[in-house]
């Protein structure tokens, strides 16, 4: 404040941050409620506004965590933190970001994902100000590389964002608010471990700061440090162990759907049928094993008919463990510098630099091969089984673990600058000036990658009639083909001939395979990132007190201003991806975008009456952001909000917008490039009444003009396990997709029960012309789903004259996928919180702290015309994660002078399995205690004691009823790591020298 009483932006930060009153969970709330007393001049600028106004005057709903509740919790990554907010409980935390679950160059990331409604959605901000991503051709940010003990708080905000700081908010915003002006000496100390001994995590951070020039000046410098180790799920019974681990999969018994038989039932021992380790080996022909790769009869085992590839025992590969990783291993170094100094109270200069490198490891799953083919005068196939056994060769099928599992590590380096000048240009008007420059390096490479032609030159093994010895055939004799039938083209990664590198390869039996062979055969891939993001901004707010104030002394805020952004995003995968030369990769081009976008915005708040009888407030609020983009042109995105306190104890609330976001570089200009993916017919037979009530009379109509009679439609029954070649791309011509939201809400402050605070908001966002790139599997039930077959859907699936999606073959493309502007998506709900301080006498202080969330609708409709799907409410649905219609965290903290307690209980309820369609064709389709997934019903505890006024000891459990995933899921609705142990000492030092 300065000395007439006025708001001093540059100094809001030095402020003590009370909440965004109303809203925020835990103990922030009480303290709201304190400072409900405070002059009405008490400003500061908070999330979702330009205006210097009194925390309790934004309409919109904003849900904080405090760095005390981030603490509490003893985690060390903030995402799984977040996932504790009702908002944010589809994020993307240390149990997604490995294994079977990381997508192609994303082991190790961490997103937020508000509301479900995608991380493309969800707008993330440093302190007000955007942050670059942390992913090639997208928006989305790591937050990784955000650091923990640097946040003084997270606040999220729904609806009416696109206008303050606009795209990309859509769903609303998650803003770090960083700790400002520190002085002194900070620093922590964590460690932790499962109660089975792995997963560890260590952390480490240090802040210093020291304020200099009588105060007008600071510098403060952060680091921080931790590492978590890889946990394989080999390592827990439950997803490790064959006999444990169990999939819901075709009864056996019920083939012919007995309505009093469950359709599906769980089994446990799953193997992949008819393919393992050491080789499984058709030398008739028939598509069934006749030997082990040892040589050994091949046992099939039970093979599950209707089950996608499953089996239950036999020779084959076993599922559990197959999917890879529970957790990566993930290691980040984050540096942080602020500095300001106010040369006048016109000038202030201020500037925020950050480096953040990060390092993340995880493993996946084996190479594989389905029935490739091995000549009759194959070396090693003679040797095995004898001259006479394959007189026309072998087809092996295999699982080549003893290859190496192929893994993933990823380095990721992010810098961050902010530069910038603010200042009072008179007592009502002030501005502020920024740059803002991010950028994000990724080198990400993959292990254990079969090299095509080499495989299949090594594998084509025969012996050197001059010799003897076992050579590759492509030494002896070369055609210019490899390989006829497994690789009918050239080598272009090697010189066969005499001298040739290529060294022959065995795969039949288990760990048979010369060093020297796997060494020609496999290849790492080195692939290469960059994103950059500039951002230029100004803005000039104040009020126009020195015209007029409204009744009770209000002022009218305004604020204008604008902003000049530039996006760049490249991705450059490794020489040998691009050329396709890999056997499990299909050729990958390099991508590259940019676009920028130029703004104006404007916004005012005006409060009409306050402090009067019946009028403690009324206030109404307004935005508008126009935008010209290089890719889409001209958008306009608007909010109007207000407030109502007829007295100090009850204040409602309610606000409109409309949010534009534009399409992200990856969707725009993604070059076409191959991909492999498996996909579930929806023309199936057993799958035709899982649709709507389109989907017979489509697949008929498909079916039929591809020359199908109506004998083979009405048994049309693909295998549906092979792995399709198809192509993936973006799309340029994709358009912004608009959202309009609304939110209303209430919050009580009684007056006569000091401590208390309640709040209760609704949200509904509905967004139009969505963007959207469904998977395989959607796109096939996309197609047949709606009333017409002529549907962008249908025209990206290619099927071959018997009805199967094409793809299996060299050559052949089955599918394409590119994203594209749906017709509408929407969500509706309800976020409430319940805050309670109070301290009974001698015994303490408590704190409850409740904060919650209904889902009342999450609808989706694919195309105009098309019918609403309302089955992703609370199950997996069209593949956007799942959606409990209930989430919660209750937190009670006790307080008694040194020492201090804290009970966190994190629930969401249970969710679909299956599909409302699904269960409407089969009232039989599983026993009724599998249709829901488990809720999740996790229980946290921590203790903390302060030695003096500079230590604090603390240690805490999570998950100490050592909760686990629900069958067949291995981080579902929970993490597999199980409970967790931990201990820690902090360090706070009132002075640094």
């Amino acid at each position: 404040m300065s000395e007439n009483g006025k708001f001093l932006p540059w100094r809001a930060g030095a402020a003590p941050v009370a909440l965004i009153v109303a809203l925020a969970g835990g103990s922030a709330l009480a303290q709201a409620q304190d400072d409900a007393s405070q002059p009405v001049d008490n400003v500061i600028i908070v999330t979702g506004s330009h205006i210097a106004r009194p925390e309790l005057d934004v309409a919109n709903p904003i849900v904080a965590v405090t760095a005390a509740q981030i603490e509490q919790t003893g985690r060390t990554n903030i995402v799984d933190i977040l996932l504790r907010n009702p908002a944010l409980t589809a994020s993307t935390g240390s149990s997604l970001a490995g294994g079977a679950d990381a997508a192609f160059g994303e082991t190790g990331v961490n997103l937020l994902n508000l509301r479900n409604l995608g991380t493309q959605r969800t707008l993330v901000l440093v302190n007000g100000k955007r942050h670059v991503a942390g992913i090639a051709n997208s928006a989305a940010v790591d937050i990784n590389s955000i650091p923990q003990d640097l946040i003084e708080r997270v606040d999220v905000l729904t609806g009416g964002a696109s206008a303050i700081y606009g795209a990309d908010g859509v769903s609303g915003v998650v803003n770090f608010v960083l700790k400002r002006n520190f002085e002194g000496l900070a620093a922590r100390a964590q460690s932790g471990i499962s109660s089975k001994g792995d997963a560890a995590n260590r952390y480490f951070s240090i802040t210093a700061g020291r304020n200099f020039a009588d105060g007008r000046g600071n510098f403060a410098v952060s680091y921080e440090y931790n590492k978590a180790d890889r946990l394989s799920s080999f390592a827990r019974d439950f997803t490790g162990n064959p006999a444990r681990y169990r999939q819901i999969l075709q009864n056996q018994d019920d083939l012919n759907d007995d309505p009093n038989v469950p359709d599906r039932i769980p089994y446990a021992n799953l193997t992949w049928a008819d393919s393992s380790p050491d080789g499984a080996v058709d030398v008739d022909f028939d598509e069934i094993p006749d030997f082990t790769g040892s040589g050994l009869p091949y046992d099939r085992g039970l093979v599950l008919e209707g089950s996608n590839g499953r089996a239950v025992g036999g020779s084959n590969t076993p599922v559990a463990g197959y999917y890879g990783d529970l957790q990566p291993s993930t290691r980040r170094h984050v540096v942080n510098a602020l500095t300001s100094y106010e040369f006048s109270p016109a000038l202030r200069f201020y500037a925020e630099g950050k480096y953040a490198a990060t390092r993340a490891y995880s493993v996946s799953q084996p190479s594989f091969d389905f029935f490739t083919y091995l000549q009759p005068d194959n070396a090693y196939l003679i040797d095995r089984f004898g001259a006479g056994t394959a007189p026309y060769g072998a087809l092996v099928t295999r699982d080549n673990f003893d290859f190496g599992i192929r893994g993933e590590t990823v380095k990721r380096e992010t810098k961050r600058i902010v530069l910038g000048f603010d200042g009072e240009i008179s007592d009502h008007l002030r501005y502020d000036i920024s740059y803002v420059y991010g950028e994000t390096k990724v080198r990400y490479r993959q292990t254990a990658n079969l090299i095509g032609d080499r495989y299949f030159a090594a594998l084509d093994a025969v012996r050197d009639p001059a010799t003897g010895n076992i050579v590759c055939r492509s030494t002896l004799e070369y055609d210019g083909v490899i390989d006829p039938i497994n690789f009918d083209g050239p080598a272009t990664t090697f010189t066969p001939g005499t001298g040739s590198a290529c060294r022959p390869l065995n795969i039949l039996g288990n760990g048979v395979a010369d060093p020297a062979a796997l060494a020609f055969v496999l290849a790492d891939n080195l692939s290469r990132s960059k994103i950059s993001q500039e951002v230029v901004s100004g803005s000039v707010s104040g009020d126009l007190d020195s015209a007029f104030t409204f009744p009770g002394g209000g002022s009218f805020g305004f604020a204008l201003g604008g902003e000049y952004r530039r996006e760049k995003s490249r991705d450059t995968p490794d020489l040998l991806i691009q050329n396709g030369d890999f056997r499990d990769f299909e050729a990958i081009a390099p991508s590259s975008g940019r676009f920028s976008v130029k703004e104006f915005f404007a916004e005012v708040n005006a409060p009409i009456l306050s402090h009067m009888r019946l009028a403690e407030l009324l206030s109404l609020s307004g935005a508008v952001r126009f935008s010209d983009y290089t890719t889409i042109g001209k958008t306009t995105t608007w909010k109007l909000d207000g407030i109502y306190a007829p007295i100090p104890d009850i204040r409602f609330r309610g606000s409109y917008s409309q949010a534009v976001r534009a399409p992200n570089i990856g969707e725009l200009f993604q070059p076409v490039s191959g991909t492999f993916s498996f996909v579930d017919d929806p023309c199936d037979v057993r799958r035709l009444n899982e649709g709507t009530q389109y989907r017979q009379a489509n697949c008929t109509t498909i079916l039929s003009g591809l020359g199908l009679s109506p004998s083979q439609i009405a048994g049309f029954s693909p295998a549906g396990i092979t792995n399709l070649r198809g192509l993936a791309s973006g799309n340029p011509n994709l358009t912004e997709e608009t959202a309009k939201t609304w939110t209303a809400g209430v919050v009580l402050q009684p007056r006569f029960i000091r401590g208390l605070t309640l709040s209760f908001d609704w949200y509904d966002i509905k967004i139009k012309n969505a963007v959207r790139t469904p998977s395989v599997t959607e796109l096939a039930g996309l197609c047949v789903d709606q009333p017409t077959i002529d549907n962008v859907f249908c025209q990206n699936i290619f099927r071959g004259s018997d009805g199967e999606v094409l793809g299996s073959n060299v050559g052949e493309v089955g599918f394409r996928v590119q994203p594209a502007n749906v017709a509408a998506i929407r969500t509706a709900g309800a976020d409430f919180t319940i805050t309670y301080n109070f301290t009974p006498g001698d015994f303490g202080s408590f704190n409850i702290a409740l904060v919650g969330g209904y889902l009342a609708k999450k609808t989706e409709i694919a195309t105009p015309g098309a019918d609403l799907d309302n089955d992703i409410l609370e199950g997996p649905g069209l593949g956007d994660g799942f959606n409990p219609r209930w989430r919660g965290t209750l937190d009670l903290t006790w307080k008694l002078k040194g020492l201090t307690a804290n009970y966190s209980f994190n629930y969401f309820s249970k969710t679909r399995r299956y599909t409302t369609e699904q269960l409407a064709a089969n009232p039989d389709l599983v026993d009724p205690q599998y249709v829901w997934y488990k809720s999740l019903k996790q229980h946290d505890a921590r203790l903390a004691y302060d030695v003096g006024d500079k230590f604090q000891f603390y240690v805490g459990v999570n998950n100490f009823t050592d909760q686990k995933p629900d069958l067949g899921e291995l981080s579902y609705p929970i993490s597999g790591v199980g409970r967790f142990w931990y201990a820690g000492v902090k360090l706070n030092s009132g002075k640094l020298f």
